[in-house]
C-alpha cells in the first residue's frame, strides 16, 4: 500500500521483491500494527517522510532473507520491526545509550519503506526475535505502542498513581504493566466516551474520566498519549508537587499559554523521542511475564485507508492491525 502524499489515499500496488544488503533481511510480512503516527504522516503533521512511501512500523514477520553479515538471526525467524530503524553506532547518543536520540536516525514506514507490504527490508541489528505464546496480530502492537509506552511509562519513575490521557493502543497495553506492578491507574477519555472508560476499568483503572475532570486525589505522573496540547496544563493541574508529565506522542497539537503557578513546586514537562534496543529487549522479557493481552481489531493489507479512518475516527477499541499473510503460524 503506497502513500504518495498528504491528501491522497493509499494505493495498493505490484512492484518487485526488495533486496536486502550485507547488514539487512528480508521480512515477510505476517501482521501490522497501524499507529497514530501513521496518521501523522498521512495528514502531513510529520513533514519528511520518504515518498512514494510503505506505511507501518509494528511489523511482525518472517525472515525470508540474509544479508551476507548478518549472524544473529535465522532464516524462518520470527521478529518484530520496530519504529526506529537504523541509527549510525558512532555519534555520541549512540556510544552513551541514548541511540534514539541519534540525528542519522532513520525510522520504519516514514524514512524507511515499513510494513503496510507483503515483503519489507530491515535492518537486522533492528530486529527483536519475539517471543512466543503471542499470535503474529496480538504481538503487533507491542512493536511500537507497546514499547514506545513503556519509555514513557519509564520515564513516570516510580509514580504509584499514574494517569493516562487517551485510552487507545499504547494506554491499554501499560495500564496492564502498571496494575501488574501494584500501581494506580487513572484514565481520561475524551468527554463522554464511557466505551473507553469501561474498557480502562475492565483492565484495572481505579479511576475513570474525561480529560478536564480532575481526579479524585493528586496524581504522581501523567502520560499523555493523546496527542492534544491543551491536554498539557490539564495533567499539570492534576499532578502533585514534583510530579512529572510525560508527552508520548511524536506530535503534539499546540500547547496553549498557562500560568507558571502550573508548573511551579518542581512539577516537570518532559518528552518521549523514539526508543532504544534496551527498552525494546527489556519489555519484551517483560509482557509474557505480565501477561500483557493485546486488544486489537484486523483489516486485510487493501483495507488500510479504512483502518486509519477508524483509528480517527476512535472506532477501534485497543489496536488495529493489518493481517497482511493470514496463513502465516500465528500460534508462534
Amino acid at each position: 500500500m503506497i502513500f504518495e502524499g498528504p491528501g491522497k489515499p493509499l494505493r495498493l500496488i505490484e512492484r518487485e521483491l526488495p533486496v536486502c544488503g550485507p547488514r539487512e533481511v528480508l521480512v515477510r510480512v505476517s501482521a501490522c500494527g497501524v499507529c497514530r503516527t501513521d496518521l501523522h504522516i498521512v495528514d502531513g503533521d510529520l513533514t519528511e517522510p520518504k515518498l512514494p512511501l510503505v506505511l507501518g512500523h509494528e511489523i511482525v514477520g518472517y525472515v525470508h532473507a540474509l544479508g551476507e553479515e548478518v549472524a544473529d538471526l535465522k532464516l524462518e525467524q520470527r521478529v518484530g520491526v520496530p519504529w526506529l530503524g537504523y541509527t549510525c553506532g558512532t555519534c555520541s547518543y549512540c556510544l552513551s545509550g541514548s541511540e534514539n536520540l541519534c540525528e542519522q536516525a532513520r525510522f520504519t514506514g516514514y524514512t524507511l519503506d515499513g510494513g503496510y507490504s507483503e515483503f519489507t527490508v530491515a535492518d537486522s541489528r533492528y530486529c527483536f526475535p519475539l517471543p512466543g505464546g503471542i499470535a503474529d496480530a496480538a504481538a503487533a502492537p507491542l512493536l511500537c505502542a507497546g514499547l514506545i509506552g513503556y519509555r514513557s511509562y519509564r520515564m513516570a519513575g516510580d509514580a504509584e498513581r499514574i494517569g493516562l490521557y487517551g485510552f487507545g493502543a499504547a494506554a491499554h497495553i501499560i495500564a496492564q504493566v502498571a496494575c501488574h506492578q501494584e500501581r494506580q491507574i487513572f484514565a481520561f477519555t475524551r468527554p463522554g466516551d464511557e466505551k473507553s472508560q469501561s474498557f480502562a476499568r475492565s483492565l484495572g483503572a481505579v479511576w475513570t474520566g474525561d480529560s478536564e475532570t480532575m481526579p479524585p486525589e493528586p496524581l504522581d505522573a501523567a502520560i499523555l498519549f493523546a496527542p492534544v496540547g491543551a491536554l498539557v496544563p490539564l495533567a499539570l493541574k492534576a499532578i502533585r508537587p514534583g510530579g512529572v508529565v510525560v508527552c508520548a506522542g511524536i506530535h503534539m497539537s499546540q500547547i496553549p499559554q498557562f500560568d507558571y503557578e502550573l508548573l511551579w513546586g518542581e512539577r516537570v514537562i518532559r518528552s518521549v523521542a523514539n526508543l532504544t534496543r534496551a527498552d525494546g529487549l527489556e519489555f519484551l522479557a517483560l509482557a509474557p511475564a505480565v501477561p500483557v493481552t493485546t486488544s486489537f481489531e484486523t483489516f486485510a493489507l487493501e483495507q488500510a485507508e479504512m483502518a486509519l479512518e477508524c483509528l480517527r475516527s476512535g472506532a477501534i477499541e485497543g489496536a488495529g492491525v493489518l493481517v497482511v499473510d493470514p496463513n502465516s503460524r500465528a500460534d508462534r
